[in-house]
Formats: C-alpha cells, structure tokens, sequence
C-alpha cells in the first residue's frame, strides 16, 4: 500500500483547525489515504479578540455534526443575527443588514424575476428589512429559539443565524474536537525546498528539527510565512479603494444581568469605524480607521468621546487589505489572513477560509504528485474572484451622503472602485438580480443579492421609481408580492413575541452543560 500522503498545516487558530477538519472530513468521505498534522506553537500568544461570522460557520458546524449548545457554552458565543450600521449614509441615519433570505421559504409564481420581494419592497417605500424574521428580533435584542412547555428549545424558522465568539477559545475548541490529527507544538523557521521543482520539501523547526511533508497550508496569519516569507508570492493591494489600514482594539464587560444584542454594530466614526462584537462575558471592540486622517492618539480620544468613558486598548493592529494573486503556489495554499484580509466590515475572513477549503478539497485535493497546474490555476481564479467580489461589497458601503470629514470627502470623491460604480449604475436601469451574481464556487455560499439589498436600500442607492416599473410590467406578481410581504411581516413579528431574549438563551444552554 501506497504512504500515506502528508498534509501539513502550519498555524493553529480558527482558520488552521477548519482546514484541518475539512481535509479531514473529505479525505475520509472519499477514502483517500492522508494524515494531517498542525504545528502549532504555543510561544505564539493568541489574542482573544471579538469575531463575527456568516452563516457559513453554522452551516460548517452542522456538517461535521457539532453539537450548536455545547460550541456556545465552550467558546462564550453568542448569536449574530445581522449587522447594524450606524452614522453611514447619514449622521443620524441607522439600518440593518438581517442575513437570513426571505426568498428562502416563498416559492415564486412562474417567470417571476428573482428578487421580487425585494424589488416590491422598494417600490412600495418599504425597508427590504421588514420581510425578514430575523429584523424584529434584532430590534427587540432575542434568540430565533423559542421555549417548549417542556423546557426545550426549539428553532424560530428554517433560516441559519451566525455567531459572534472569541477567536482564541474557538481554536482550542475545534482543536480538542480533531481526531486523528497531530499536534506538533513547535516554531518554524525555515523550509526545506525540492531541488528539481522548488516545492517546500519539509519545514525546518526549532532546535534544528524537520517535519517532512507532502502538501503545506500557510494559517500563520499576518506573518504569511510559508506563501510570501519564503516563497515571495504577489500580494494585489486595495489600499486605494478601501483605505483604514490600522485597527484600536478594546474590550467593554457586559453588566451582569443585561440583555445582549445579537447584531455586530458597524458605527461609522470620523476617520473610520468602530466595532462592537458581544460574546456571552464582554464586547470585543475596535475602532478601524485611516491613519492618513488620524493618529493613534486621536483614535483613542475619538472613542472615548464617544462613548462617554476611558478605554484601555489592547494594541495597534496595522494591516495590509488585499490579497495574494495567487493563493495556491506549488504544494502550498495559503487560508485565512495568509491569504486576503480586508477590514472585518462584512466578516469575510472566516467565510472565505470555508468556503476555500472545502472548494479545494471537494474540486481539487489528492494524492499532491496527481494533483495538475491547470487545478492550481483553476483554483486561484476562482478563490482570487470571491475575494475582488468581497472588496467591491464592502466599498459599496462607503458611497454614501457623508461628507462631514476629510477622510468622509476623499473616499466619496476618490476611493469608489470601478466595479462599484459599474454595479450601481446598471441598479439604476434594472433592479439587482440574483443572476448579477453567479456562482463561480461550485455551489458553495458566495456573494448574493439578499446581502446587497439591504445595504444598497439602507444608503439609499435604489431607485423607487424604476422599481415601480418593474412591478407595474406584471400587476398578477405585484399582488402576489404585496400579499407575500404583508404575510411575512405579520409572521414573523408574531414569531418574534414566542422567542427567547438574547440573554436569557445563552443562560439556559450555559446551564444545559
């Protein structure tokens, strides 16, 4: 029998230990001959910083058939059921961002357009928001969980939420779930390289020590020591378009005995914006600014002023936003913030990292010596696509009224990428469809129209007057949809009334343990 072919992970983290465990999963699933290693050292310290998530993670944790209650009692989880964003189309002027897709359970009639609730809903002056069921439980701070006379919990709807966690307790977690996975506790210094073709042959550890492999992914993070320290791979920047380069993270503590919000709070400030992210214990916070418009100093004092009392920050993160031209080079893929990185707006980072891994491993992992350049390229146009359609989403939120500020006035004026001015003038001559958006990623979840429209509706970028054309074309559908968003908004407020408060969940699973 052949050896086994050796996968080697070098980082820990959130992004190490899920390329660990779908490798795992589908070398398993399709009976391929593999053994995985994570060198992970434990002199590197993790911070543990509030992180948010798509639905995506959810979807991952029921794949590897993960127990949901028990991942939040051991991570400080809480829920995230969308996003509130603050002070950016106007000072003043707040919306939501629910990720759940009413389009989900509603079957169109025949021919209907895709999106035409979507379509109604702005066409009749209403926020797109308000056919959700995850919009009034985040107005009223709850759980999509309800309570049985019995004592149990029970799901609101078919919808899957997301969660906010702390980063450093998520990858212990996933970690004491590996089987079969080894741990080697060690820093790596160097590689070693195959003299015929350049691949990394092995690492070189700590006090001279080697660990041979036959395929290497690069989760080191920030550092990129496999795909840019020591194989110099290309970075693509989006400095230009999506200019905060510099982050000022904090903690608040929640009070004991408060409700918790269940959104991610985006609240734009004068040079950038701030985060709040609230795990079960305490809110990760963050204030991500231009340090073109601001000093370190200024960022701290803007916060504080802000929010009426002291911060103590607990560091002064500078990043880079962009990506690698090419994420996979020879025998080595780089995830995670190896990879892209762009501000934490819309929670790309661990999405991204799923979905690639589990796109490499369902369209192109095997035996390395089977694996073909045409795969490589293949892969690479793929994941480096998903993360130029991150960035043109995410600059989307900065065309907004505000013009209040320098660095307000310069991105407005200057920093608006092509494709986002593309994208929203064809919106002003046919309303955002589902097929603007095709899915490059073999099924896997992508970039969408029910994540654009609330925030295209929320900044005021959408036409009323061509939506009410488009509804006017078919007066069958436009009854149909004002019928289906009436019902839906009666629905779902009603569900609301049955659902657990936010706090009052976290509490009943914490004693579920």
């Amino acid at each position: 029998m052949d050896e086994p072919s050796h996968y080697v992970i070098v980082g820990g983290g959130t992004a190490g230990w899920i390329a660990a465990f779908i490798i795992q999963d589908e070398a398993r699933r399709r009976g391929l001959n593999f053994r995985i290693s994570v060198v992970e050292s434990s002199k590197i310290p993790t911070v543990g910083v509030g992180e948010a998530t798509t639905a995506a993670f959810r979807v991952l944790l029921k794949h590897f058939g993960i127990d949901e209650f028990e991942f939040f009692r051991k991570t400080d989880a809480s829920f995230k059921l969308g996003i509130r964003h603050e002070d950016w189309r106007r000072k003043g002027f707040t919306y939501y961002g629910p990720i759940d897709d009413p389009h989900q359970v509603v079957k169109a009639p025949s021919g209907a357009p895709s999106d035409y609730l979507n379509v109604y809903a702005v066409a009749a002056g209403r926020p797109v928001q308000d056919m959700h069921m995850f919009q009034p439980l985040l107005e009223q701070w709850k759980a999509p969980y309800a309570r049985k006379p019995d004592g149990s919990l029970i799901p609101l709807g078919p919808f899957h939420h997301a969660y906010h966690f702390d980063q450093a307790l998520v990858g212990k977690f996933f970690a004491s779930k590996s089987q079969g996975v080894a741990k080697v506790d060690a820093l790596v210094e160097g590689i070693e390289r195959n003299p015929q073709n350049g691949e990394i042959a092995a690492l070189v550890l700590e006090g001279n020590q080697r660990l041979e492999g036959d395929f290497f992914i690069d989760a080191t993070g920030f550092r990129k020591q496999l795909i840019v320290k020591e194989l110099q791979a290309p970075w693509i920047s989006y400095a230009h378009e999506l200019p905060v380069n510099r982050a000022l993270p904090f903690w608040i503590d929640v009070k004991e005995g408060a409700e918790l919000p269940n959104y991610t709070r985006a609240w734009a400030q004068s040079s950038g914006w701030m985060w709040q992210i609230p795990t079960r214990t305490r809110f990760g916070c963050g204030y991500v600014y231009s340090d073109e418009f601001s000093t370190p100093d200024e960022a701290k004092a803007e916060v504080e002023a802000v929010l009426g009392h002291e911060i103590e920050v607990r560091g002064d993160i500078r990043f880079q936003i962009g990506r690698l031209e090419k994420a996979w080079i020879g025998n080595c893929v780089a995830v995670g913030l190896s990879s892209s990185f762009l501000e934490p707006l819309e929670s790309t980072s661990i999405h991204g990292t799923i979905v690639q891994m589990m796109l490499f491993a369902q369209r192109y992992m095997d035996r390395p010596d089977r694996i073909a350049p045409a795969a490589r390229d293949d892969y690479n146009a793929r994941v480096g696509r998903q993360v130029d359609d991150f960035r043109t989403f995410v600059n989307t939120h900065y065309v907004t009224e505000r013009d209040d500020t320098p660095f307000w006035r310069e991105v407005r004026a200057n920093r608006i990428h092509p494709e986002t001015r593309e994208r929203l003038a064809r919106w002003q001559k046919q309303m955002p469809r589902a097929e603007d958006f095709p899915n490059y990623l073999g099924g896997l979840p992508h970039i969408e129209t029910q994540l654009h429209y609330p925030v295209l509706n929320g900044l005021g970028l959408l036409d009323q007057s061509l939506a009410r054309r488009e509804m006017a074309a078919d007066p069958k559908l436009r009854q149909f949809a004002r019928e289906t968003f009436e019902g839906l908004v009666r629905e779902y407020r009603a569900a609301a009334q049955q659902a657990l408060g936010h706090a009052e969940f976290l509490r009943l699973v914490q004693e579920m343990g």
